[in-house]
C-alpha cells in the first residue's frame, strides 16, 4: 500500500494564495473553491488546515474578544446567504468547520482528520474556504471595510505580498 501523498509547503502556500487572492480580488466563492479543489489531496485535510488558520486571522482582524464577541446566531445565513445548507450533514459540517476556525483562534487546534472521519466525503476542505469566507465578511462588517481590504491585510500578516483589483 503506497503511503498517503502529504502537501508540500508550496501546497501550502499556493492555498493560501490561491484563497486570499481570490477574495482580495473579489472573485466568486465557486471560482476559488474550483482552485482549491485541485490541491486537494484524497484522505488528507489538506488545505482544511491553511483554510481554518486564515479563518482565523479573519477573526483577528474582526477585533473579536472575549469581551466583544463575535454572535454566531444566523452566522451563515446573514453572512452566505448565496450558500444556504440543507440537512443535518451539511448543517453539522459548516458549524464544525466555523467552530474550528473559532477553537485555533482561541488556542486550540482540533484534531481536524479524526473529527472529519465519518464524514465519509473529502469535503472538510470546502466547508473550511465558507467558514473563512464568512469570517472575512464578519470582519469587514465589523471594520469598515471591504471583503478585498481584509484579505490583503490578512496576506500582509502572512508576508504575502498580493496585487489588489486597479493598482
Amino acid at each position: 500500500m503506497a503511503p498517503n501523498k502529504q502537501p508540500t509547503p508550496e501546497d501550502r502556500t499556493d492555498a493560501i494564495r490561491i484563497a486570499l487572492a481570490g477574495l482580495a480580488s473579489g472573485d466568486e466563492p465557486e471560482t476559488i473553491l474550483a482552485k482549491l479543489g485541485a490541491l486537494r489531496i484524497r484522505s488528507n485535510t489538506f488545505p482544511a488546515e491553511e483554510l481554518l488558520e486564515l479563518a482565523s486571522d479573519a477573526i483577528d482582524e474582526a477585533g473579536a474578544t472575549a469581551t466583544d464577541p463575535i454572535g454566531c446566531e444566523k452566522l451563515r445565513e446573514r453572512l452566505l446567504p448565496e450558500r444556504p445548507f440543507s440537512g443535518k450533514t451539511e448543517h453539522h459540517k459548516s458549524k464544525y468547520a466555523i467552530s474550528a476556525a473559532a477553537m485555533i483562534h482561541g488556542g486550540v487546534y482540533p484534531d481536524l482528520f479524526d473529527d472529519a472521519a465519518w464524514w465519509q466525503a473529502d469535503d472538510l476542505w470546502a466547508y473550511s474556504f465558507y467558514a473563512l469566507l464568512i469570517y472575512v465578511r464578519v470582519a469587514a462588517e465589523r471594520t469598515g471595510r471591504t471583503c478585498e481590504d481584509v484579505a490583503l491585510s490578512i496576506a500582509g500578516r502572512r508576508g504575502m505580498t498580493l496585487v489588489a483589483p486597479g493598482m
